[in-house]
């Protein structure tokens, strides 16, 4: 018999890790949206509707300098494609039982570390257990930016500007690790860095907006990374 993991509350006591760590970059997205000029509703439910911590910087950045409607689909697309992905991959990982609205529902609340967590349980997985472990992560994303977002009007600048560092932080974390033993992984980001580098500095490319520039770094260096280690079909059969 297939094993079946389908407790709510080993659920909420795997999502708590993903809670706590959520609940510190989301206070820094609060705090950098309120700082911007967006009141703290606004700030709290683009949290409560996104939770996705890569696409919702971009988002405000994008939202702050007035970018297009067209330039925020593009640049949501690029960044949060992979989701769609994963949500396709963990699919194959739930119960029978799980009906349709259900799927709808963990696709929505389906994040990085929700996905690595869900997909490294043994056997399949049940809607309880996704709820679960969903619910907590959803909470504290959402309540760092509440906190973040109140904070910023009565904390010191000095302050504020130590913790608006706090996502770069988070982003170095996440590429340094992968890039010290991968090579490809190297390559991709320090292409990603150059790019914006240029778009930057060098005069008539610093004119793109920043939403395609993102696009751009984002689509080109991912396309170097495919041509200099494409993944074989064996491989991929295997990984899935």
């Amino acid at each position: 018999m297939t094993e079946f993991q389908n407790s709510f509350k080993k659920g909420l006591k795997d999502g708590l890790p993903i809670a706590l760590g959520y609940l510190s970059v989301s206070f820094t997205f609060g705090m950098m949206a309120v700082e911007g000029g967006l009141p703290v509703f606004t700030a709290v439910l683009i949290s409560m509707t996104n939770l996705t911590s890569a696409g919702q910087f971009a988002g405000l950045d994008l939202i702050l300098a007035g970018g297009a409607y067209l330039e925020m689909a593009l640049t949501q697309f690029v960044i949060n494609i992979r989701y769609a992905l994963m949500s396709v991959s963990l699919s194959q990982k739930l119960h029978k039982s799980v009906n349709l609205l259900d799927r709808f529902l963990i696709a929505f609340s389906n994040t990085d570390e929700i996905f690595a967590v869900a997909s490294g349980q043994k056997g399949e997985v049940g809607k309880k257990y996704m709820y679960g472990l969903a619910l907590l992560p959803i909470v504290g994303w959402t309540l760092g930016t509440l906190i973040g977002a109140a904070a910023s009007t009565v904390l010191p600048l000095s302050v504020r500007s130590a913790l608006g560092i706090a996502i770069y932080g988070m982003f170095i974390a996440i590429f340094i690790p992968p890039a010290k033993h991968n090579k490809t992984v190297a390559v991709v980001v320090i292409l990603s860095a150059a790019l914006s580098i240029c778009f930057k500095y060098i005069p008539g490319l610093c004119k793109v907006s920043s939403g395609f520039v993102i696009i751009i770094c984002a689509v080109l260096s991912a396309t170097v990374g495919a041509l200099l280690k494409p993944v074989k079909e064996d491989e991929a059969n295997e990984n899935g």
